[in-house]
């Protein structure tokens, strides 16, 4: 079975797929409840509504060593959740990123990190489990597909998220 899955700040649609069948769909969380979903954009940012002026590169970096370190810990419980046996796990594309802390914080960077940190936490969990990772791009893989991601056919709630994550599933097994 495969799994895509289209993912937001702290949560995700994964749809696990054997075939063009849905066999399970969930929304899993990644990471712990009490942290920033989002500490790089809105504990660190350079926008007034977003930042915290006074934080310190080292000090916004060691709130986003705890929040990796949480995400982890969700990420693989959510993941040995899913109903298996795994193959693969379909992330959308991570674009390259500096990992200083000072440059993240910056636009371009800082709108993106947070969610880039999320895939690379899933991508390394994935590994770790002996699934194969493959990314896809969101604006393509329900038509690359081929398969019919209709709400009729598949059943409500049949939402965006559900068939890029459906569609990147099926997508990596052919």
């Amino acid at each position: 079975m495969h799994v895509g899955v289209a993912d937001h700040l702290g949560w995700a649609i994964a749809v696990t797929a054997r075939g063009d069948e849905v066999v399970d769909r969930r929304r899993i969380a990644l990471v712990e409840p009490g942290l920033p979903v989002a500490p790089i954009h809105h504990e660190g940012g350079t926008w007034p509504q977003h930042g915290t002026p006074d934080r310190t590169d080292a000090e916004l970096s060691a709130l986003v060593a705890r929040v990796r370190e949480s995400a982890v810990r969700a990420t693989r419980t959510a993941l040995a959740g899913l109903p298996g046996p795994i193959e693969s796990l379909s992330l959308r594309a991570m674009p390259d990123l500096p990992e200083d802390i000072a440059a993240l914080r910056r636009p371009p960077y800082e709108s993106r990190a947070d969610a880039v940190h999320y895939r690379r936490v899933l991508a390394e969990v994935a590994e770790s489990l002996g699934w194969t990772v493959h990314t896809y791009d969101a604006r393509t893989v329900e038509a690359r597909s081929g398969v019919d991601l209709s709400r009729t056919r598949r059943g409500a709630p049949w939402t965006k998220d559900h068939r890029v994550a459906f569609a990147a599933a099926v997508l990596a097994q052919a």
